[in-house]
């Protein structure tokens, strides 16, 4: 679509996805006044194309304009460019910010903007998701949610919008699989509503039924890489790789050459059989003198740089993410960021500086504490607070935090953060000398999904203080390639 002089013009396509065959295409030139009109035209000569047959109430859907407001619209437009990327992308997370102050200004054009409304809520609620687990977050994300469910109880992107919420937000799974169903009346065969559901399997550590959701999503919407980019995940963090690998290649005929394509091909060799070349190659080729990419990769750089004992390596990838105000978490996850004073104390660690390393630490734990402080009912802040005092040598008190992260965070709760914060556990378990609790938990890490693997336990510095117990070397034998 471009636009020009007032005018629109719109160049639509109806193609069979399953055959690549063109059904029908049609050119339009208006006023820009018509756009709405035009969008009703379009969704009406589709289902004819179709032969589907539109309820009254559908076809009342299709008619009603989203806003009277045009420059409600084009705010909107502009917010939703930003922040729909962000919410399949952790990485885009900074333009998020920019998205909400969009959607606010469409807001105030037009206080019955009911897609606003949504979409503010979603923006909010993936900020808390993303680190900002504080009230006043969550508080706006619930004000939006609200807002839209009074300008439209029965809109099914109104109770998508409060499904998001109460996941993302609550961890209220039932009732968010329950507001899923309500929305599906009103946007059947929706592919967000089948990845939805499928996090939400994911979270209950229901993961077969997990696949099925997300490949039903792919199936509704197959020329879209997001449902095959949590696929990947998904079988991922199952430690099923033939499975991933079959995914990845589905990928890569959408998109051959793209970063998410080769980097979990890659990754799959380092996980599994802890070799680091094909991931070292690939990081080195991407990176090159490409600064946006450097930024872009410096989490992996980062550990790519820890795995292989380079602290040289790990403090550029780190002087990148600091510069970029890219997160480093401390679990294979990535659910667990810490502060960049806790990585220059580690790094610093690596390098033998004990006392630079210390400083660090404690610059790293005024920050933890500060941040655990705001955010104490979330078991991860507690977690991160532990790994910092474990550094420290501040032994009793590390323990205590682990512990108050598992308690706060139980697997059975949420099978992603519950398991990076008994991995967070057993890391502390084992800087901290206590071998018999490290253990147990290492047991339950390599056999539940989202646990560890064995790349991480034959690279990773955290385990050096276990290497040469024969516990340790059984708890790696089961995880190795078969």
């Amino acid at each position: 679509m471009s636009k020009a002089a007032g005018r629109i013009r719109l160049n639509t396509e109806l193609i069979d996805t399953r055959s690549g065959t063109n059904v029908w295409t049609q050119r339009y030139e208006r006023d820009l006044t018509d756009v709405f009109a035009v969008q009703t035209e379009i969704a009406q000569t589709i289902a004819e194309q179709l032969h589907a047959k539109l309820s009254p109430s559908e076809k009342a859907a299709i008619e009603k304009p989203p806003t009277k407001d045009l420059l409600a619209y084009d705010l909107y437009v502009r917010a939703v460019a930003l922040i729909d990327p962000a919410l399949d992308d952790p990485d885009l997370r900074q333009d998020v910010p920019s998205g909400i102050k969009f959607l606010e200004a469409a807001i105030a054009h037009d206080p019955s903007f009911l897609l606003a409304y949504c979409k503010l809520a979603q923006a909010h609620d993936f900020l808390y998701l993303d680190g900002d687990k504080t009230r006043g977050r969550l508080a706006r994300a619930d004000s939006a949610v609200k807002f839209a469910l009074r300008l439209g109880p029965d809109s099914g992107e109104a109770h998508l919008s409060l499904a998001l919420h109460l996941l993302w937000g609550y961890s209220d799974y039932d009732r968010a699989r329950a507001e899923l169903a309500v929305a599906s009346h009103t946007l059947p065969n929706n592919s967000r509503i089948a990845r939805i559901g499928g996090l939400i399997d994911r979270r209950q550590g229901r993961w077969s039924d997990a696949v099925r959701q997300m490949e039903r999503a792919a199936e509704l919407d197959p020329r879209n890489i997001v449902p095959l980019d949590y696929l990947i995940t998904t079988y991922c963090l199952m430690r099923s790789y033939g499975h991933e690998t079959e995914v990845i290649d589905r990928r890569a005929a959408l998109k051959p050459n793209g970063i998410g394509t080769r980097l979990p091909r890659a990754c799959i060799d380092l996980v599994s059989r802890a070799d680091t070349r094909p991931f070292h190659t690939l990081l080195h080729e991407l990176v090159a003198d490409d600064l946006p990419t450097g930024e872009y990769l410096a989490e992996p750089c980062f550990w790519l740089g820890v795995f292989e004992r380079d602290p040289d390596a790990a403090q550029r990838a780190l002087a990148l993410a600091t510069r970029a105000k890219k997160p480093i978490n401390a679990t294979p996850n990535g659910d667990v960021p810490l502060s960049y004073s806790f990585w220059d104390g580690f790094v610093a660690r690596m390098k033998g500086d004990t006392v630079a390393a210390r400083a660090a630490f404690v610059a790293a734990r005024a920050e933890q504490e500060e941040l655990t402080r705001s955010q104490s009912d979330f078991g991860l802040t507690h977690s991160a607070l532990g790994l910092t005092d474990a550094y420290l040598g501040r032994e009793e008190e590390a323990l205590r935090e682990a512990r108050q992260g598992v308690a706060l965070l139980p697997v059975a709760k949420n099978s992603l953060e519950g398991a990076d914060a008994l991995y967070c556990f057993a890391v502390i378990c084992a800087l901290t000398g206590e071998r018999n609790l490290a253990f147990q938990q290492l047991e339950v890490l390599a056999k539940i999904p989202a646990g560890t693997t064995y790349g991480d336990l034959s690279l990773n510095p955290y385990w050096d203080s276990l290497r040469d117990d024969s516990r340790f070397e059984k708890i790696v034998a089961s995880l190795a390639p078969k």
